[in-house]
């Protein structure tokens, strides 16, 4: 399987909010439908705009997203039927590649995104709370280093 990683394009929304929908619903299970309701309007009116924004492409589709804001990851989806499958590793090296210091924002309940940013090298650096949800949410930051040194708050 080839995966091309390029710079988000209009018509890519489709495929874009597509493979959002399937890989938050699975990773953010525990949130409201409220929630996934605001964020499918904030993608393409807030987000999006003000992102910097890569697809991972397979066969001529859309498969997962990455956005950045500065060295802030802002969203990482890759539609499930292709996680394990390299797509949202490629991201995450073209968002290193692009910003070397990379942080990001999970949160806590979210098992799938911990268990990924940490294997890939992120640390624990700090906690909030998301005032919308009451959610509890992990800053992590990249340290290449530590990916094999880690354990993750609440393991």
């Amino acid at each position: 399987m080839t995966i091309d990683i390029r710079p988000y394009q209009s018509p890519d929304l489709n495929d874009l909010l597509s493979s959002w929908e399937r890989a938050s619903r699975l990773a953010h299970g525990f949130m409201p439908e409220s929630f996934f309701d605001q964020e499918r309007h904030n993608i393409p009116s807030l987000y999006l705009p003000n992102a910097d924004t890569w697809v991972a492409v397979v066969e001529h589709r859309v498969v997962g997203f990455i956005a950045l804001i500065g060295n802030e990851v802002g969203g990482l989806f890759v539609d499930p039927q292709y996680h394990g499958t390299g797509c949202g590793k490629a991201l995450m090296d073209k968002a290193q590649v692009l910003h070397g210091e990379l942080e990001v924002r999970v949160f806590h309940d979210n098992v799938l995104g911990r268990r990924f940013y940490r294997h890939y090298g992120f640390v624990v650096v700090g906690e909030e709370i998301f005032e919308p949800t009451s959610h509890r949410i992990l800053r992590m930051v990249f340290e290449p280093e530590a990916e094999t040194q880690q354990g993750i708050t609440g393991e």
